[in-house]
């Protein structure tokens, strides 16, 4: 008995000693994460948002060009490979890799159902742009109906001399605002008044059936009251809806002239002895 307690022990301090690596190893992943990602502490409610999306890898082949490129995006990772980047162009005829903006360069911006990211800090043009460096903004737009979508490259603004940029957009649900569920007073009326005529029905029933030991419909509570409420009912909408004529009452009948004709004096004459 002893040997089989001291097992025992060692069996719930093991799962304790189990327990508590995880939690450990689970608060140091949360807070590394936090840390990639380089949200200044001003934006962190924007990183709660799309915290969902940081360990994801999204890529994007360009179409919208001859040029064979696919464009890569890591929210808090190394996009491509490259330490710091957050987005990377590459080139699939070398494997060239161009840095479009760096994470470490981020700058996050949110609305109610959008939340914008834009990287900075990348590569320099070769002749667009008066040679300024790169810059992506990426769009994640609130639908419901997709966790995490697919990214989509809009297109690139470098017909200018300044301010060019590469446009992204990324439809998830992480950005969707939270649905108020409040109910109005109607709503809260109706369900009370569902709810206690749900136990009356019920409860009413119960007694009946087991307590006066009723039978048939005499086992609806106070039957008999709603039958002469429907009665009554029933009565009111024939009295207020239906057209057709009331029987007169008997009381007030039209008094013809025939009846006033007085009757011959002689009428009781047969009855007096002669």
């Amino acid at each position: 008995m002893k040997l089989f307690h001291i097992r025992r022990i060692r069996f719930y301090l093991l799962w304790t000693v189990i327990v508590q690596i995880v939690l450990c190893g689970s608060e140091v992943y949360a807070a590394d994460s936090t840390n990639r990602c380089d949200f200044p502490e001003s934006e962190k409610n924007i990183f709660n948002r799309i915290e969902p999306l940081t360990n994801k890898n999204f890529s994007v082949k360009d179409t919208t060009s001859q040029e064979d490129y696919t464009y890569e995006l890591q929210l808090c990772g190394d996009a491509g490979g490259h330490k710091g980047a957050g987005v990377v162009q590459v080139d699939k005829k070398n494997s060239k890799i161009t840095v479009i903006g760096m994470r470490t360069a981020m700058q996050a911006i949110e609305g109610s159902d959008w939340v914008m990211l834009i990287y900075s800090n990348g590569e320099a043009y070769d002749t667009h742009c008066n040679q300024e460096k790169r810059r992506a903004i990426v769009m994640i737009s609130c639908n419901r109906k997709i966790d995490v979508g697919n990214l989509e490259l809009a297109g690139e603004q470098r017909n200018k001399t300044k301010n060019c940029f590469y446009l992204f957009e990324l439809d998830s649900s992480a950005v969707c605002p939270a649905i108020d569920s409040r109910l109005s007073t109607g709503s809260i009326l109706l369900i009370i008044f569902v709810s206690l005529l749900a136990v009356y029905l019920i409860g009413g029933f119960i007694y009946q059936r087991l307590v006066v030991g009723a039978k048939g419909k005499e086992q609806i509570a106070n039957y008999g009251f709603w039958v002469e409420v429907g009665n009554l009912a029933a009565d009111g909408c024939d009295f207020v809806c239906r057209s057709r004529n009331q029987e007169e009452s008997p009381a007030y009948r039209e008094v013809t002239a025939e009846t006033l004709e007085e009757e011959p004096e002689d009428r009781d004459d047969h009855l007096l002895p002669m």
